[in-house]
């Protein structure tokens, strides 16, 4: 029985007979032949194929059109274009749009079989890889994200409707939830995947370096500047551009950016002139931006012009039936990185861990995973390998519920309750290390700028924990 499907699209019914004598003896496979693009469209939503093999020269929908329409449709098929005109400026376009491999006509036999052989075991690779992961997460993985809860489910639905769209985007959520993989994700899933996706982590940028970033410059703007720089808005051109942790920019950047989005241009620095820019923004925040507008400290018209879509990422805390999972997944990724053998995580320790709050989220989590891999003796992970002690989980949580006001509405218990684990978590954690902040963070899974800015958050100094 063949072991693989190919689809060949030229409008020369020669050049489909051709590929038909010479592909199915070789390769062991059935070659389907249409020709047309807009028959190969078709054809690729009815059945599943293992390689296309399209013609760039075609009546009516050309090979480039037909290699984009896939590309996005079906982002992991594997693509070879052919042609008769042997440029090279055709075979570089066609593999930036998404193209496996370019072929010239007349076709060598022995140099075709060579090249489809690669092809078809490319895409062999990306349908046994797709498969592992679901296995691993049980099939509730979503462009690198993993959860089967409700909320996780109404995160994913929320980003196929962004990306329907091509409106600015705000994500919420806490350090480590996984904000940046919700803006690839949109990014991803939009018709702005063939272009770029620029991230910016704008707190570890300082003001006036993260304007020339942003914006770029011209020569002579200032005293370093000996040459004209485009910024982060040109080069995400006709793509996306993420603004991470956007709460902590100046009110200056934000007045600029706002610009930005009102005029769809950008003024480079020492530049009299606006440059237009087609360019989608993505933004995130773990800040409450609200308090902020209140403070005086965020533009409330900034904010809207923001948010016109908005997708909240729950924490790990609220999404408890997500944890195996992930941690399952963590487990087998890391594993194989540090060459560790294949290992489990004790049924204790699968009960511990979701009972822990974990503040620092997937990012904690996972730094936890690779601490208890590194640290593990046999094949088993124990609460031991992750250094938790035995009633420790418990113990902090219900110290804290003790002295809770049952009083208040259930949302202020919850902040109230959230505020007092935070004190409490980050005063036992600097307590560990001294105040070290860099291994603080390191512990905890957090970047160090995230966890300064929790500190900050809640007006406490490591230098008091320091001997």
């Amino acid at each position: 029985m063949p072991t693989a499907r190919i689809l060949a699209a030229d409008d020369e019914q020669d050049m489909l007979s051709l590929l038909k004598r010479s592909l199915e003896p070789t390769l062991d496979c059935i070659v389907d032949t249409v020709n047309s693009a807009e028959e190969a469209l078709k054809r690729i939503q009815a059945a599943n194929y293992d390689l296309v093999i399209a013609d760039i020269r075609m009546p009516q929908m050309g090979g480039m059109e037909l290699l984009e329409r896939i590309a996005t449709d079906h982002p992991d098929m594997t693509i070879v274009m052919m042609t008769a005109y042997g440029r090279i400026d055709l075979a570089v376009e066609s593999m930036k749009r998404g193209a496996y491999d370019f072929i010239t006509k007349p076709l060598d036999h022995d140099d075709l079989i060579l090249r489809l052989s690669k092809a078809l075991e490319r895409s062999r690779l990306v349908k046994e890889n797709t498969r592992l992961q679901n296995e691993c997460t049980g099939g509730y993985a979503f462009h690198k994200m993993i959860g089967k809860s409700h909320k996780m489910q109404q995160v994913y639905e929320t980003i196929k409707m962004a990306a329907k769209t091509d409106l600015t985007v705000l994500i919420t959520g806490e350090s480590g939830t996984g904000k940046e993989l919700t803006a690839r994700a949109v990014h991803a899933l939009s018709d702005r995947s063939r272009k770029q996706f620029v991230p910016v982590n704008c707190p570890t940028v300082p003001e006036q370096i993260l304007e020339s970033e942003l914006f770029g410059y011209k020569k002579g703007a200032f005293t370093h500047a000996t040459r004209d720089r485009k910024g982060l808005f040109q080069e995400a051109d006709s793509g996306t551009l993420f603004l991470d942790e956007i709460g902590d920019i100046s009110p200056v950047i934000q007045t600029k950016l706002l610009r930005v989005l009102q005029e769809k241009e950008i003024k480079p620095l020492g530049d009299p002139k606006p440059v237009k820019v087609d360019v989608r923004i993505v933004a995130s925040t773990n800040r409450n931006l609200t308090e902020k507008i209140e403070k005086k400290e965020f533009r409330e018209d900034f904010y809207y012009r923001l948010k016109v879509l908005s997708i909240h990422v729950p924490p790990l805390r609220d999404r408890k039936e997500d944890i195996p999972l992930i941690a399952g997944f963590l487990l087998e990724k890391h594993c194989e990185k540090l060459n560790a053998g294949p290992k489990r995580l004790s049924p204790e320790l699968l009960r511990m861990i979701g009972e822990m709050p974990w503040p620092g989220n997937v990012r904690e989590l996972e730094n936890r995973i690779i601490q208890g891999i590194l640290y593990s003796r046999t094949d088993e992970i124990t609460p031991k390998d992750f250094q938790i002690q035995k009633g420790e989980v418990n113990k902090q949580n219900k110290e804290i519920c003790s002295k809770l006001s049952i009083k208040n509405t259930y949302k202020e218990t919850k902040a109230e309750f959230l505020e007092k684990f935070n004190l409490s978590y980050l005063d036992e954690l600097l307590s560990a290390y001294e105040g070290n902040v860099t291994q603080a963070a390191k512990s905890c899974g957090l970047e160090r700028q995230a966890l300064q800015q929790i500190l900050r958050r809640y007006n406490l100094s490591a230098d008091k924990y320091r001997k």
